[in-house]
């Protein structure tokens, strides 16, 4: 479904008490130029008598009966001290139908809520959709920058000057985080970016059309920026990166229908009557199956029982053929400790305790010990 025109709504401020729910309409016809609302924060704290430098506000939106918000509808709020951004493009099938945004308004410090109503109100516009659409990727600013009216208003002013149609229109923003991007690291004041989409009623300049050259399409694929004779009208505040512009003429696309499948009456065919199988079945002998199932493994354990106890029980040397393989020289070491337990006991059942040329027992004991 075509995008039928950008919506963007500052978080609510003219908030009341949960007990006074205020509603307000806003009607948008699109193919009109782009518009906002603008709802500040800080009257929002004041509604619930807090302070509006120092109390911490968040919001929850979404759609009145519903946990979330519709799909088509984004909100983005960077701190509780900034203002929420509630943007996105309603589809066609919205035309017609009122949609009810229901805005809660936190206070951190006080736990004070409040809460407001938005109701939306989509009208379709004959001029729209513009038939050529151009999308842009601008690389130093976030969506909430983008979305203030006198930077979308600067930007659509540049690609004006370098389009030069009757109508111009911006269609649709998105943050690049919502495409896919990362989250650039705090450093250099580096920005997530942000697609813009706009739309007009006259074929794409000769500028726009210089990126799909053969030569600046090489030095995308090798990750250079291509040469842009109309870079420098937006360079001054926008850093547009060419490589990712995108340009539609709706008027070239193919629709390609799906035929669906017929999904019939939903009731089945009539084939007749169940017929259960008769009473007089014949009865299986599961003898056979039995002998095979148990009786052969049973065997072929038995068989390798009897073969593990022969070689075990009947088939041992016996100790006489160990020790005739047994080496000389594990004789010879055995008399030798018999002989120093010997020498140890007869050297313990001599010396008494006594002095023997001022030579203490104990001393001479060990001396002998050691020999």
């Amino acid at each position: 479904m075509e995008p039928l025109s950008f919506f963007v709504v500052f978080s609510i401020a003219v908030l009341v008490r949960c007990s006074d729910v205020k509603h307000e309409n806003v009607d948008w016809r699109i193919g009109q130029n782009f518009s906002s609302i603008l709802l500040s924060r800080r009257r929002a704290v004041e509604q619930m008598d807090g302070d509006a430098r120092n109390d911490p506000i968040t919001f929850n939106t979404n759609l009145m009966g519903y946990p979330d918000r519709p799909g088509w509808l984004r909100y983005i709020q960077r701190t509780p001290y900034s203002d929420g951004v509630l943007y996105g493009s309603p589809t066609a099938d919205l035309v017609g139908k009122p949609i009810i945004i229901e805005i809660t308004a936190y206070n951190r410090r006080t736990f004070e809520t409040a809460r407001h109503n938005l109701v939306i109100n989509v009208m379709f516009s004959e001029e729209f959709p513009l038939k050529f659409q151009a999308e842009f990727f601008i690389k130093n600013m976030n969506v909430e920058e983008m979305l203030a009216s006198q930077v979308l208003g600067d930007f659509l002013g540049a690609v004006k000057n370098v389009w030069q149609p009757d109508r111009l229109n911006a269609i649709n923003i998105t943050s690049a985080l919502d495409r896919g991007g990362r989250v650039p690291l705090p450093i250099n004041d580096l920005k997530e970016g942000v697609y813009v989409m706009v739309g007009a009623d006259v074929a794409f300049s000769s500028c726009l059309k210089e990126v799909e050259t053969p030569q600046n399409q090489q030095l995308c694929s090798q990750e250079m920026e291509p040469v842009i004779s109309c870079d420098k009208k937006f360079r001054a505040m926008f850093y547009i990166d060419w490589c990712k512009i995108s340009l539609v003429d709706i008027t070239k696309l193919v629709s390609v229908g799906k035929e669906r499948p017929d999904p019939g009456s939903g009731v089945l065919p009539d084939i007749g009557e169940y017929s259960p199988p008769s009473e007089s079945l014949k009865s299986r002998d599961y003898f056979s199956d039995f002998l095979i199932t148990l009786a052969v493994p049973s065997a072929v354990a038995l068989i390798l029982f009897i073969i593990l106890g022969y070689v075990m029980c009947c088939r041992r040397e016996g100790v006489q053929k160990r020790n005739m393989q047994t080496p000389d020289n594990l004789q010879h070491q055995t008399q030798m400790s018999q002989q120093q337990t010997a020498g140890r006991n007869y050297c313990m059942s001599t010396f008494q305790r006594r002095e023997v040329n001022g030579i203490p027992e104990e001393r001479k004991l060990t001396e002998a010990l050691n020999l």
